[in-house]
């Protein structure tokens, strides 16, 4: 067997666990963006309690990125996510032009496809949904 094919192997066999680590690293991240809104932490004035719709939006982006963090409902919840992506990318950032990097969306459009991602894949390794009962 050939070194590449060894190499090929060994990563092969780190997908799920790559794909977990992914998917918490996403989802904590997605989170922060709502815990900026509604706490102003780690940067920014929080939203005014129930103001629409940024206060609506850090409340999903907490509990949907909590879920998927932690790999409980990931399908759902990233579709879900998925969906409010696309919804922020075109209602905020496409009337501003087509281009992600010119209209300042591109976070938006990268998580929606990531999510998408998700739903497809599922959690990956590290999730809580895997774990069994004895």
């Amino acid at each position: 067997m050939s070194t590449d094919t060894m190499f090929e192997k060994r990563l092969t066999s780190l997908t799920d666990t790559a794909l977990g680590v992914f998917r918490i690293a996403v989802a904590l991240l997605f989170a922060m963006h709502g815990t900026a809104k509604l706490f102003g932490w780690p940067q920014g004035s929080p939203a005014v309690l129930g103001a629409w719709p940024m206060w609506w939006a850090g409340v999903l982006e907490v509990v949907l990125g909590g879920l998927i963090a932690i790999g409980l409902f990931t399908r759902a919840a990233a579709f879900v996510a998925s969906g409010m992506m696309a919804v922020a990318y075109f209602w905020r950032h496409f009337p501003d032009g087509f281009w992600p990097l010119v209209n300042g969306g591109e976070s938006a459009a990268l998580f929606c496809f990531i999510f998408l991602l998700l739903v497809v894949t599922g959690p990956g390794a590290l999730a809580v949904s895997r774990r069994r009962s004895d």
